[in-house]
């Protein structure tokens, strides 16, 4: 790994309930191809339990006022220096360390400032028709229900696959929760940031903080916080399915459904975009297609057109593709492999690590056919544009299509969407020309976050 003189690494510090907190020996943040760009101040676990103790003590963020603050810290975020950073170095940095593709970061710069702008506004959108905020509200004086919180700390232990994952946490605020978050340390600019943001706009030190730190430091978050959200794989679903206080953010499964009604040609653009856009690294990107009748056809026209796409370092201008440093691509490129035995390979059979020479690889397009829609590869979700192409029938009914956080329905049956608005395990149906990476501020991710904070609470009188 390559060092760089102090002065020239910017400094990650912890955002504590006191302000700024820099450690004496802090951690090296590289890029993928091993060169050290930043500096990060990983806190200790009796930190992250002052901090949650100094959370608790606090008082929400008054709602009077909230909208302009939030809207000069989505301002603060999309354009100003924030966290010593300007715009253009934050992008630079979460693309170089991240791998993902300068155009999707400097996409999702302008997504999260809407998203911040729109913070308390979504959060509203869960609250139920027959609640009020307030108990003041006359609407409750003779009997009704007042929206209340089940708790005052919430706890974010983030991933670093895709900047967007940092939007969620900006309704637990706006509902008047104290908020602290865990960055990844493979990508800590995008929380560092706005964080920033936020405190630069008027959010107190001690409502908002961010807590880098290691496992123990993120076992004590969680288990200190009232409400947390914690992002991995299916060992941290398991891990915390069966804890009412957390909410597990998992892989997406996310799949398409062509039905024999519907020409797919007409959406090939949509279905690879699905697949590609986005670096293919979000878990809204589809990694599954299912079509009713041959899916040959449809395969070899994804693969010809995903097998075009360039490969590039992350941070030039025309990058589309994510980029790993070279051991951990080899790594992805060797477990495809051993999870694509069985099924055929119409690109990336032959790995899909390129090497950049540089450290690093470009995670190139793989496109499978599997013989069956029950075929255990559709379970398989990686952190690069992999789709498994399957047979479908009515006879195979709903069960394949479970468990998926979109999917979108190229389909004209309408007892068909019913059905699949009606499944439990299936989060969001997306019908017609929507790719599956298609998101708001006000509409549901994996329902609403208010769900799992809020809470109606029966009142009866007024005081």
């Amino acid at each position: 790994m390559a060092g760089l003189p102090d002065g020239c690494v910017p400094h990650l510090d912890a955002l504590g309930p006191r302000g700024a907190y820099r450690t004496r020996v802090p951690q090296a943040v590289t890029d993928v191809t091993g060169t050290e760009v930043a500096r990060l101040s990983l806190v200790p676990p009796v930190f992250v339990t002052r901090a949650l103790a100094a959370l608790r003590r606090a008082k929400p963020v008054p709602a009077a006022g909230l909208d302009a603050m939030l809207a000069a810290a989505a301002h603060a975020f999309a354009s100003d220096t924030a966290g010593g950073l300007s715009v253009r170095e934050y992008e630079s940095l979460v693309s170089r360390t991240s791998g993902t593709p300068l155009p999707v970061v400097r996409a999702s710069t302008e997504g999260t400032a809407r998203f911040v702008r729109r913070a308390r506004s979504s959060a509203e959108q869960g609250r139920p028709v027959g609640a009020v905020t307030d108990r003041r509200d006359a609407a409750v004086h003779q009997g009704g229900a007042v929206w209340a919180r089940r708790g005052d700390v919430f706890a974010v232990n983030a991933s670093g696959n895709h900047p967007g994952v940092h939007r969620l946490w900006l309704e637990a605020l706006a509902l008047g929760y104290r908020v602290a978050v865990r960055p990844s340390r493979r990508e800590p600019f995008t929380p560092h940031r706005l964080v920033a943001a936020l405190r630069g706009a008027g959010m107190p030190d001690d409502r908002l903080v961010l807590l880098p730190t290691d496992h123990a430091g993120a076992d004590a978050l969680v288990r200190g916080a009232d409400r947390a959200v914690v992002y991995g794989g299916d060992d941290v679903v398991a891990r915390y399915a069966h804890d009412p206080r957390v909410l597990p953010q998992g892989p997406g499964r996310t799949k398409i459904l062509v039905t024999a009604d519907t020409d797919w040609r007409e959406y090939l653009d949509v279905i690879v975009a699905s697949v590609a856009d986005e670096g293919g690294t979000a878990c809204v990107n589809a990694t599954a297609v299912l079509v009713e009748g041959d899916p040959v056809p449809l395969a070899e026209a994804l693969a010809a057109r995903l097998s075009a796409l360039p490969g590039l370092p992350p941070q030039d201008e025309r990058a589309v593709l994510p980029v790993q440093p070279l051991e951990r691509a080899r790594a992805l490129s060797s477990h495809l492999r051993a999870v694509a035995e069985g099924t055929q390979a119409l690109l990336g059979g032959e790995g899909i690590a390129e090497d950049l020479g540089d450290g690093s690889a470009v995670l190139r397009p793989a496109v499978h056919l599997v013989s069956r829609a029950d075929a255990v590869q559709l379970r398989t979700e990686l952190p690069f544009p992999c789709v498994w192409v399957a047979p479908w029938s009515r006879a195979d009914g709903i069960a394949p299509l479970r468990d998926t956080l979109v999917l979108s329905a190229l389909t004209s049956d309408g007892t068909l969407v019913d059905k699949l608005l009606a499944e439990p395990t299936i989060a969001n149906v997306y019908l017609g020309g929507y790719p599956t990476y298609w998101m708001a501020p006000g509409v549901p991710h994996d329902g609403y976050l208010s769900d799992f904070l809020m809470r109606g609470k029966a009142v009866i009188g007024s005081l």
